[in-house]
């Protein structure tokens, strides 16, 4: 019994611990500190973390030139550019509406892998597409769900993130990592996203202590980044027992913890517009995601 039953809670431990980071983000912006300043330290932390568990598995990183340019390719499309959209716009935008659009990083991947030549075109799919569209019309459209008409803006700059997102995924499933399992390709890219992004740090202005003043947004980055590393490296474990089908329902369990911990933890106002809107996405993903002989 426990055997069978053991992938679905870790399933659901892992869609707890990302979708916890979303309201986590909310907290983070609202120490006054600006997105460069944020990810220098958030790549700072994780590739200290990530350099522990490589060096506890024994594995070494061999760099070279192809190395490097996968690196800085993962670290543009998978934090640096992905998570200055998302630091932006979560100044703005309640984390439930953040956890709901993040997950048009489904959508956005079909196109994207249509267009890379990577998939087929499916009318399954594309339903999907449209009902996730719709989610996201139900989210900002109606004045109940979405008051301030004056932060509207700023939904199309949370959409960069899942567009990158949608990038990452399949360049990574066209090109592979090369020679480096998926830890030591998030070390790598940690580090390398980590010196593309001090420069735009200390030139912006943005570069700060955090142990000037340690408060809630610095608590908040700081377990952001454990969250991240650690659940990213057991989910790379899950996949490993149980295949990347499987794994990947993680996406719903993301979703719907991102929402229900916005609320919990944020008090952010529910309306019958957001629910909905979370069925559809959650409808969408599940149409998107298929991968039948349907046309």
């Amino acid at each position: 019994m426990i055997q069978r039953f053991w992938p679905y809670v870790v399933l659901i431990l892992l869609g707890a611990g990302w979708g916890a980071s979303i309201p986590l983000t909310k907290i983070v912006v609202s120490s006054g500190h600006q997105e460069f300043g944020l990810i220098f330290w958030q790549l700072a932390i994780m590739s200290v973390l990530l350099s522990a568990v490589v060096m506890l598995r024994g594995k070494r990183i061999q760099l070279g030139l192809p190395s490097l340019k996968l690196f800085a390719i993962v670290a543009l499309v998978g934090t640096v550019l992905p998570n200055t959209a998302s630091y932006t716009a979560a100044v703005h935008l309640p984390a439930a509406f953040m956890a709901i659009l993040i997950a048009t990083v489904a959508m956005w991947a079909f196109p994207i892998a249509i267009a890379m030549g990577q998939d087929r075109f499916s009318w399954k799919r594309l339903l999907g597409l449209v009902i996730g569209l719709i989610a996201v019309i139900l989210l900002v459209a109606p004045t109940a769900s979405f008051p301030d008409r004056s932060v509207l803006w700023f939904v199309p700059i949370a959409l960069i993130a899942p567009f990158f997102y949608g990038i990452e995924g399949n360049y990574i499933s066209k090109f592979g990592t090369l020679h480096h399992g998926p830890i030591e390709t998030l070390l790598g890219a940690s580090v390398v996203g980590w010196v593309i992004v001090t420069p735009a740090a200390v030139a912006t202005g943005q570069m700060f202590n955090p142990l000037a003043n340690f408060g809630a947004g610095e608590w908040a980055l700081l377990a952001n980044s454990l969250i991240h590393a650690i659940v990213y490296t057991s989910y790379v474990w899950l996949v490993g027992r149980v295949g990347s089908v499987f794994a990947a329902q993680v996406s719903y369990m993301v979703t719907i913890f991102g929402v229900c911990w916005s609320i919990l933890f944020l008090g952010e106002a529910q309306s019958p517009y957001l629910w909905a809107s979370l069925v559809c996405m959650i409808a969408g993903m599940s149409l998107v995601q298929t991968r039948s002989k349907d046309k």
